[in-house]
């Protein structure tokens, strides 16, 4: 009986036995999408119910406000890399400015004062760093908006080379008028942006042929799991940055097929769900395998995320921190949002733990958090290469987004977690940094939550 028990066993495994039924698209897709992810100790499912029923709504709520909705961009900075850059010509890769009346006016007085009263003493402020101390014989007021809101030299806790916002290149773009979704733009020169990316800057060896990119194809079994024994093979930082420009890739691939041009009219243009672009990107069969390790790399990025927003809730409690626009009632209700929300992420039970990385002997650490940094810092100049103005715009956003938590992370400056003593007035956010942060991780959440619509949307197909 045991042996004709193996056997009908044997004939099931192998394929001679009951017949199974064909994976749907579904299954395809998000088939190695559950469980634990690597390098953590949190599951994608905890993700999907926190992200998709708590945190989505409330923070898609936050990101309608006119402080987050307006960011200064100069799309008009030189690519440093090349010059041969082709300028998309095509009606939805242009951006559309804003007017000079259409932005609040506190938000344009001076973007990295957070206050009234922090504005209204701009000049004395000024002055006094200009000087490079602060001047005993000013107000005692002057002196305390001096301390807390004096832009820091900080260079070296900054990953991204962030625009300069005085430039007369320097434009306001509302994010709601300009939305990220699918313009045409692919090609050579979109390749040519993600293979410098992946292959200049993701601490590849030179001893691994396969491409990095993953939509690199003709990558035949061995060279897979040669490539990604390789991976596993590196150190959890090194192997960190890959899965963060892998999860970024794959949340921008997740924004495109949810917003696809799907009909034009002379008098409308329809935007929806593209399961067929979709499932070029991600399927498993059609991919070889790549599509749901990319899946899985956006919940890793997700959680990098949410654990910076939840680390430097501190920073954002400060009595004298406001969401400064000049409407006041509006301001004092997007913090208490704001706040919120962050208390929300405060308490998910299973963050990523910053303090594995940059551990061990203390000088290799910080010469691996300066190649870090670095890395990370010549993608966010690589942006300014991109042909297309929309994909620029949002590609600069969310670079500098994740370029912020990271400086969150790991920054020396920030003392979070002590209220006895509170966070320290040395570490400093710009405003163009806080809007770029939240936009980011709002990018991330929309991801998964349209992971979910998709999946929906796959599940009867074959």
């Amino acid at each position: 009986f045991l042996i004709g028990l193996l056997g009908a066993l044997w004939l099931l495994g192998s394929g001679h036995g009951e017949q199974q039924p064909p994976e749907t698209a579904a299954q395809r897709c998000f088939c190695q999408v559950s469980g634990y992810l690597d390098d953590c100790t949190c599951d994608v499912e905890t993700i999907d119910r926190f992200n998709n029923y708590r945190l989505f709504p409330r923070l898609q709520k936050l990101l309608e406000s006119d402080y987050f909705r307006y960011y200064k961009v100069n799309l008009k900075r030189p690519c440093p890399f090349w010059n041969d850059i082709s300028q998309c010509g095509r009606r939805d890769c242009a951006v559309k400015p804003c007017q000079s009346d259409e932005v609040p006016v506190g938000i344009k007085s001076a973007s990295y004062k957070y206050s009234e009263e922090a504005n209204n003493l701009i000049e004395e402020c000024e002055q006094a760093e200009r000087l490079g101390a602060v001047d005993e014989s000013l107000s005692e007021e002057t002196q305390k908006a001096v301390l807390q809101w004096t832009k820091h030299d900080d260079s070296s806790d900054n990953f991204c080379e962030a625009d300069d916002i005085q430039s007369p290149d320097a434009e306001y773009v509302d994010l709601l008028l300009n939305p990220e979704r699918y313009t045409g733009y692919k090609g050579p020169d979109a390749w040519k942006i993600w293979n410098v990316i992946y292959e200049e800057n993701c601490f590849k060896p030179q001893t691994i042929k396969r491409p990095l990119n993953p939509l690199a194809s003709g990558q035949g079994k061995s060279e897979e799991n040669t490539f990604y024994s390789w991976l596993e093979g590196l150190c959890v930082e090194k192997r960190a940055f890959y899965r963060l420009i892998s999860g970024l890739h794959a949340s921008i691939n997740v924004h495109l097929s949810a917003r696809y041009l799907l009909q034009e009219t002379w008098l409308e243009k329809k935007w929806g769900h593209n399961i067929t672009e979709f499932q070029q990107r991600f399927d498993g069969i059609l991919t070889e395998g790549e599509g749901p390790r990319r899946l899985k790399n956006l919940y890793f990025l997700y959680l990098i995320e949410l654990r910076a927003l939840s680390k430097v809730l501190p920073f954002f409690e400060r009595p004298d921190f406001q969401l400064f626009t000049g409407n006041k009632i509006q301001d004092e209700e997007n913090k208490m949002l704001l706040l919120e929300i962050l208390h929300e992420i405060k308490s998910f039970p299973l963050h990523f733990d910053e303090n594995s990385f940059f551990a061990g002997d203390k000088k290799e650490a910080h010469k691996l958090k300066e190649d870090f940094r670095l890395h990370f810092r010549n993608i966010s100049r690589i942006m300014d290469c991109v042909g297309c103005f929309k994909c620029r715009l949002w590609g600069k956003l969310q670079t500098q987004g994740l370029g912020t938590a990271l400086k969150i992370l790991f920054s020396e400056k920030l003392i979070a977690n002590m209220p006895e003593s509170g966070p320290s007035y040395e570490f400093h956010l710009t405003r163009q940094e806080i809007v770029s942060l939240f936009n980011a991780f709002g990018r991330i959440s929309t991801s998964v939550k349209e992971l979910e619509n998709f999946r929906n949307l796959l599940q009867n197909i074959h």
